[in-house]
């Protein structure tokens, strides 16, 4: 995979890029990232890349003419047959009003040849830039950062973490939080299974017993399936308690509803729509 960015701080991408699976990932030739600063493409004395907007209004817009032109010279697809086929480059805008970043969005990304991330800054970017060569908006969530560098970092650590051979052990980006890759089958999720769109089970490591506070006893007897049993429970309940909007979405088992008519009290029923809410 290759993954350009664009950005007037280029010094702030030297750290997320030398460490963990991005490094790792950047040494085997699995991704390769170039960061590129679009004052190098501001052509006055003084590399301007903002202004004030047309209308008025506080603060300033970043130019098209610096993104644009540094667009172009990475030869991209253009927009027009990105959009019109099944493409495998995507030019994204790094934008407070974008599609909220997931880990589905993510995988989409991950399935891709090229991604370029445009950083926005200031008071936002000139609409052009979105209207006529980005293919697509995203935000990481609903609050505002002074520019996009936050969200192409984490952008790129999501990414790249599922590109095949990144992690050492791929099984682990099929068990965590928010994954929903995995179709459930029989009785349920195995002990290392795919969330199913919950959040992870608790993890728990040596030793046995840290000043008192004892690992769950059912995590070291060996009974495999009751391991498995506690994981899936552990799972929806930290779902309920911390992102209760999860269960509308996620896949759940037969043994799930069980599971939470258990942890409620009250019948799980499925409702004829995936969006409407159950009942628990």
């Amino acid at each position: 995979m290759k993954i350009d960015i664009l950005t007037i701080f280029p010094d702030f991408f030297h750290g997320p890029l030398d460490y963990g699976i991005i490094r790792r990932a950047r040494e085997s030739s699995l991704v390769t990232i170039e960061v590129h600063d679009l004052r190098a493409f501001a052509h006055d004395r003084h590399r301007t890349v903002d202004d004030r907007p047309f209308g008025g209004g506080e603060g300033m817009v970043l130019k098209p003419e610096p993104i644009f032109e540094c667009v172009e010279m990475l030869n991209v697809t253009p927009r027009g047959q990105r959009m019109a086929q099944r493409s495998t480059e995507s030019i994204i805008l790094l934008s407070a009003q974008g599609q909220r970043f997931d880990q589905n969005v993510a995988q989409e990304l991950a399935a891709l040849e090229r991604i370029i991330l445009i950083c926005g800054r200031y008071e936002g970017v000139d609409e052009r830039v979105s209207d006529f060569l980005a293919d697509r908006e995203i935000s990481i969530g609903d609050y505002v950062l002074s520019g996009g560098e936050l969200g192409a970092a984490i952008i790129l650590d999501t990414v790249t973490r599922l590109i095949p051979g990144a992690v050492g052990n791929e099984a682990s980006t099929q068990q965590e939080s928010f994954t929903m890759q995995a179709e459930l089958k029989g009785d349920g999720p195995t002990s290392t299974c795919a969330s199913g769109g919950l959040l992870d089970y608790p993890h728990y490591t040596r030793p046995a017993d840290f000043r008192g506070m004892a690992v769950p006893e059912i995590l070291v007897s060996g009974n495999h399936d009751g391991i498995r049993l506690w994981r899936r429970r552990a799972a929806l309940e930290k779902t309920m308690r911390n992102r209760p909007d999860l269960l509308n979405w996620a896949a759940l088992s037969e043994e799930d509803k069980q599971l939470l008519a258990q942890i409620t009290g009250k019948k799980i029923t499925t409702k004829e729509s995936d969006h409407d809410e159950p009942d628990y």
